[in-house]
C-alpha cells in the first residue's frame, strides 16, 4: 500500500511540474502589452557594442545593469546614465529604438509605449525639435518591420526646472498626431518636489494629451495622493506604494487610474525585501486596475516573459490574470479606439 501511496504521490508531482513547465513556455508565445517601458534603460548588449565597440560584457553588466539589489531609486536609475550617453545622434536614436523594438517582438509585444526624456539626448548639438523628430521616424520604422502598434511618451524629469518640464510637455504638443502619444514624469521621486512640474501637467491637459507620473516607488501612498491631486494624471508609473494607504486605494478604483507595475524593478530599487512580498497580488485582488511592465529591460535584465514566469511561480497566476491585466493596460493606453479593438481581439483570441 505505501508503494502504491507513493507511486501516486511521484505521479501528481510529475504531472503537477509538468503543468507549470508548460505554461511557463506558454507565456513566450502570448501576445502582450507593455505600458512602462524606458528607451534608455533598454540597450541592449548587442547595440551597445554597435555604438562603442571597446564595451565588454563585464562593462556592460557593471555599468548598465543594476544588480539584484540597490540602495534605492536613485541608486538603480545611476544606471541609465551610460544608456542616454550612447543616445546624441539621429542614427544612434536609430539604432537604440530599433534594437528596442527587436526585442519587444522576441518577446511577443503587441502594442507598447515608450518612454524618454528628450532633454537627455541633446549633448552632442541635437535640439530637442530633432531628437523627437528622429525617435518618432524611428518609432514609424520599428512598427512597420515589426508590426508592433507602439506610442512615444515624453519625460520630464523631477529634477528638471519650471521651465525644461514646460518645454517637454510643449514638445509633446508639437509632436502631437505623430507616434507621441504622451506625457510623464520619472527620476528621482524621493528627492524632489513636484512644484516645477505642476504648470506642465496643466498645458498638457489642456492639449488633451495622456498624461502618466511616477508616484509611489521611492515614497509612499502619500506621494500618489499628491501626484494625483497636483498633476492628474489618468495613471501612475508603479503606483504600489499605494497600498499603505486604503483611502488612496478607494480613490484609484474610483477614479480608474491604471497602475503600470513593474514587479522586479520594485523588488530592485529596494521597495521589498523578497520578491514574494511584492504587492500585486494585493491590488489585483483589491480591483485595482493595473498592467505588468518591464521599466528598463537592460537596468533590470527582464523581459515581460520573464516577469510572467515569476508572478506565475510565485503568486500562481495563470492565462487569466494575465489577460486581465493585458485588458485593462490597453484600455488605458494612450492610442485610438481603433487600435484598442484589434489588440483587444489579438488578446482575447490568443489566451483564450
Amino acid at each position: 500500500m505505501n508503494t502504491i501511496i507513493k507511486s501516486l504521490a511521484v505521479g501528481l508531482l510529475l504531472v503537477f511540474f509538468s503543468a507549470i513547465a508548460h505554461a511557463q513556455k506558454e507565456f513566450a508565445v502570448l501576445p502582450k502589452v507593455e505600458l512602462h517601458l524606458h528607451l534608455d534603460c533598454s540597450l541592449s548588449y548587442e547595440v551597445v557594442q554597435q555604438l562603442n565597440p571597446a564595451v565588454t560584457p563585464e562593462m556592460y553588466r557593471d555599468s548598465f545593469q543594476a544588480p539584484g539589489k540597490c540602495l534605492n531609486l536613485a541608486d538603480y536609475i545611476l544606471r541609465a546614465v551610460k544608456g542616454f550617453e550612447l543616445m546624441q545622434t539621429r542614427e544612434q536614436l536609430r539604432l537604440v529604438t530599433l534594437d528596442l523594438f527587436r526585442q519587444l517582438k522576441a518577446d511577443n509585444v503587441i502594442y507598447a509605449e515608450i518612454r524618454f526624456a528628450p532633454l537627455q539626448h541633446i549633448y552632442k548639438g541635437l535640439t530637442p525639435e530633432e531628437v523627437v523628430a528622429t525617435a518618432d521616424s524611428a518609432m514609424r520604422e520599428g512598427m512597420r518591420s515589426t508590426g508592433i502598434e507602439a506610442g512615444l511618451i515624453l519625460c520630464t524629469l523631477r529634477h528638471f526646472t519650471k521651465e525644461q518640464s514646460l518645454q517637454t510637455a510643449k514638445l509633446a504638443a508639437q509632436f502631437k498626431g505623430t507616434t507621441v502619444v504622451g506625457f510623464d514624469i520619472a527620476a528621482d521621486e524621493a528627492g524632489y518636489p513636484l512644484t516645477n512640474h505642476i504648470e506642465a501637467f496643466e498645458y498638457a491637459h489642456r492639449q488633451n494629451i495622456g498624461c502618466t507620473a511616477h508616484a509611489g516607488e521611492a515614497k509612499g501612498a502619500e506621494s500618489v495622493r499628491e501626484t494625483l491631486d497636483l498633476l492628474k494624471p489618468s495613471r501612475i508609473g508603479h503606483g504600489v506604494r499605494s497600498i499603505e494607504d486604503s483611502t488612496v486605494i478607494r480613490r484609484i478604483i474610483k477614479k480608474n487610474i491604471h497602475l503600470e507595475v513593474c514587479p522586479k524593478s520594485n523588488y530592485q530599487t529596494n521597495i521589498y525585501q523578497s520578491p514574494e512580498d511584492h504587492v500585486i497580488g494585493k491590488l489585483y485582488k483589491a480591483g485595482v486596475s493595473l498592467g505588468v511592465n518591464t521599466d528598463g529591460r537592460t537596468i533590470s535584465d527582464v523581459t515581460l516573459t520573464d516577469e510572467y514566469k515569476s508572478l506565475n511561480r510565485i503568486f500562481g497566476w495563470t492565462k487569466k490574470e494575465l489577460l486581465h491585466c493585458n485588458l485593462e493596460a490597453i484600455d488605458h493606453a494612450f492610442t485610438t479606439d481603433a487600435v484598442k479593438k484589434k489588440i483587444r481581439k489579438k488578446l482575447k483570441q490568443a489566451y483564450r
